[in-house]
């Protein structure tokens, strides 16, 4: 059985589409599947949308969330409540081609238990594609363990590893840096991702910066120890520069001879002042970011809340 995991927010321009194109590529696999469509606080017609093709098809189930909890937090969900023998996760705008469903599902059969979509080519505008390209190779160089590059969630995972990530309880959550992190047996399809069938994109620049922050400084302690070879580099700096002064006074006439004055500067002062108050203010951002998951981690309380669910009779505890 194969369940396929589809986050929605405000998708109503693309759900028929969706539908229309999903159902024959999981028809030519074979009729036992189930597709999970997870409401994420919509506020136009997506899940009255998303009702009607459950009546059409009881095999597309829905699950609504009472608010917008996030991307990450909808995929965590579908996952929750899946039951297939492996999980596919495809965002609903269509920008990843269900038709590579089938690619997905038989190198799964090879063997590999985690099958994962490469973008490598994007129908999207040049800085977009710069800032992408950019935060993951920051995150594969900073990261603990190994993050495939331009992979996004559109993946296949075995139920072995949807078993693994579903035991796993933190509230900031990188789904494609928890499925790296489980391990097992993982290979990429590469692909063409094409732009959105219709509609506008959810990811706004603060979610996708929200999402960058999420994937950093959850697989990563290199900010930390940034700002301590940052702080060891700027007091041997201060140090070399406070040497030089006091050889400066000593030898006074020496360094007058080449027209090196001891001449106190006002500017010299308040840049001083700025750039190491900045430098502290940086720190204290990234120590603020680690506590702050700390906080989110420490409340308990649950990833999301279930408003209404439709062909999900089972019930697993969050």
């Amino acid at each position: 059985m194969i369940s396929l995991v589809v986050p929605c927010y405000n998708e109503q321009e693309v759900l028929y589409k969706l539908y229309d194109r999903v159902s024959p590529v999981l028809e030519k696999i074979g009729d036992n599947y189930e597709v999970i469509l997870i409401d994420d606080g919509s506020v136009d017609r997506s899940l009255s949308i998303m009702e009607e093709i459950h009546g059409r098809d009881s095999r597309w189930k829905v699950l609504s969330f009472s608010r917008n909890f996030g991307h990450q937090t909808a995929v965590s969900a579908g996952i929750h409540y899946s039951s297939g023998d492996c999980v596919v996760v495809i965002d609903a705008d269509l920008q990843d081609p269900p038709e590579l469903i089938p690619d997905l599902v038989a190198k799964w059969q090879e063997g590999y238990q985690v099958v994962y979509a490469v973008r490598k080519k994007r129908k999207e505008g040049i800085v977009k594609k710069f800032c992408y390209a950019a935060f993951y190779r920051l995150l594969a160089c900073s990261s603990n363990i190994s993050i495939p590059l331009d992979s996004g969630d559109f993946c296949l995972m075995d139920r072995a590893v949807v078993e693994r990530i579903r035991s796993m309880p933190e509230s900031n959550r990188f789904i494609r840096g928890l499925r790296a992190w489980v391990g097992f047996r993982q290979t990429g399809v590469e692909y063409e991702r094409d732009a959105r069938a219709a509609g506008k994109p959810s990811y706004t620049w603060r979610k996708l910066i929200h999402l960058a922050f999420d994937g950093i400084f959850s697989f990563s302690t290199m900010p930390l120890r940034m700002m301590t070879v940052f702080g060891l580099v700027i007091s041997a700096f201060s140090f070399l520069f406070a040497l030089y002064n006091f050889i400066q006074r000593i030898f006074a006439d020496f360094f007058m001879q080449y027209n090196f004055k001891l001449v106190p500067g006002f500017a010299t002062t308040i840049i001083a002042i700025f750039f190491l108050g900045g430098v502290q203010l940086i720190c204290l951002g990234v120590i603020g970011e680690y506590i702050g998951r700390i906080y989110d981690e420490v409340k308990r309380r649950p990833l999301w809340v279930v408003k209404r669910s439709m062909g999900i009779t089972e019930e697993r505890e969050v």
